[in-house]
């Protein structure tokens, strides 16, 4: 593993993207943990605080109309250009009411699905085929170690500060990654623009469908897993804060997933180690049921580890198959069905624990979890017949 890894961290190019990659996360995570506390601050409304980000999550619906942007522009020029624009929207939010902050971060959704095509796109002029697992599993890696300090440190400054510092930190950070971006020396030339038919083959790939639709499965079965947290921790007599444990234990396992996935790509394949992934899933999910703190929290680290596997599975079968000049909206459609479930998942994981025992939801969580990985081992056998 040690070996691919330093190669990639070795690459000017890499290194570049990595850091717009982990800057930027930072600023938004921070930002996106703020948002609610500074709208609950000023308006003491519950359900205003709790929606704020939903524009955020309705931009991933535009995903296959939004990446296709991708692949008619310069992707370096795009990237810059969306993280220069989502910088001025964060400084405008900063000065303005708190109102103003429902828009914003629809237009940081809509930011996020362009600049994930993007990057998408612009990935096979970075880094070789035979590294670009490895290269995902670091993006995963450093976007999974961000999280675990980056909605802390946004929280802190908005107590100390107020909520127009932490807007201007995403700002801050909006501009250096647009700074890294810029810096990008990709292959010369500029993307073609898909050919014919105004939609995209993605889903069309039995490979490719089974490998997204099982990172869609991940997505199902972290949302319920997560909406059942507090039931849980109410089982375990634990304070709401103990999800404090959790959350970075299951993070933890993420981090140390991404930097084992190219690896495990390599011996496995890209089925194999998505199927693997979904099993570990299973198991934490299943461990989560059980009613003794430690077992839950290895359940947790457990999840954590098998979470990133189906994602960079299906992130690097999409690179590897669709051709460069129609990535952009093949990438984008790819992590539209794979996110888009997650929020009925977690409204639905909502709804269902205040109707029957978070026991219930936490073992078919893990039930669809073991389905979707025999699902992908079987697919897989089947093709290699």
């Amino acid at each position: 593993m040690g070996w691919p890894v330093a190669r990639v961290l070795g690459d000017r190019n890499a290194r570049l993207y990595l850091g717009g990659v982990f800057v930027s996360g930072f600023g938004d995570s921070a930002m996106s943990l703020a948002a609610g506390v500074w709208v609950k601050t000023r308006t003491g409304s519950d359900a205003l605080a709790g929606v704020v980000a939903a524009g955020m999550w309705f931009a991933l619906l535009l995903g296959p109309l939004l990446g296709g942007v991708a692949d008619r522009v310069d992707r370096r020029r795009l990237l810059v250009a969306v993280n220069l624009v989502l910088a001025a929207v964060m400084v405008a939010v900063a000065a303005g009411p708190v109102w103003l902050l429902f828009g914003a971060l629809s237009l940081v959704g809509v930011g996020a699905v362009l600049l994930e095509a993007a990057e998408a796109a612009l990935l096979p002029s970075v880094v070789g085929p035979e590294l670009r697992g490895d290269f995902n599993g670091l993006t995963r890696t450093v976007t999974e170690g961000m999280k675990l300090f980056a909605p802390a440190a946004g929280a802190a400054l908005f107590t100390l500060l107020g909520g127009p510092s932490v807007a201007l930190l995403n700002a801050a950070t909006l501009a250096v990654a647009a700074v890294a971006f810029a810096r990008l020396r990709p292959a010369p030339g500029r993307p073609a623009a898909p050919e014919g038919a105004a939609t995209t083959p993605v889903l069309r790939d039995r490979e490719l469908r089974v490998l997204i639709l099982a990172g869609a499965a991940t997505m199902v079965v972290a949302s319920l897993s997560s909406s059942a947290t507090y039931a849980l921790l109410d089982a375990l007599h634990r304070p709401p804060a103990f999800a404090g444990v959790l959350t970075p234990a299951q993070g933890l396992g993420s981090v140390a997933g991404g930097l084992l996935a190219g690896a495990l790509m390599r011996r496995l394949g890209e089925r194999g180690y998505s199927a693997a992934g979904l099993a570990l899933v299973a198991a934490g999910a299943a461990l989560r049921a059980t009613p003794w703190t430690t077992t839950v929290i290895v359940g947790c680290v457990l999840m954590g580890l098998g979470l990133p596997a189906p994602l960079i599975a299906a992130v690097t079968a999409v690179q590897r198959v669709i051709p460069p000049q129609r990535l952009g909206r093949a990438a984008a459609t790819a992590n539209s069905v794979i996110f888009v479930p997650a929020g009925p998942a977690l409204i639905l994981g909502g709804f269902a624990v205040a109707l029957a025992d978070y026991r219930v939801q936490t073992l078919a969580a893990a039930g669809l979890a073991a389905l979707a990985a025999v699902t992908v081992a079987v697919s897989g056998a089947a093709r290699r017949r």
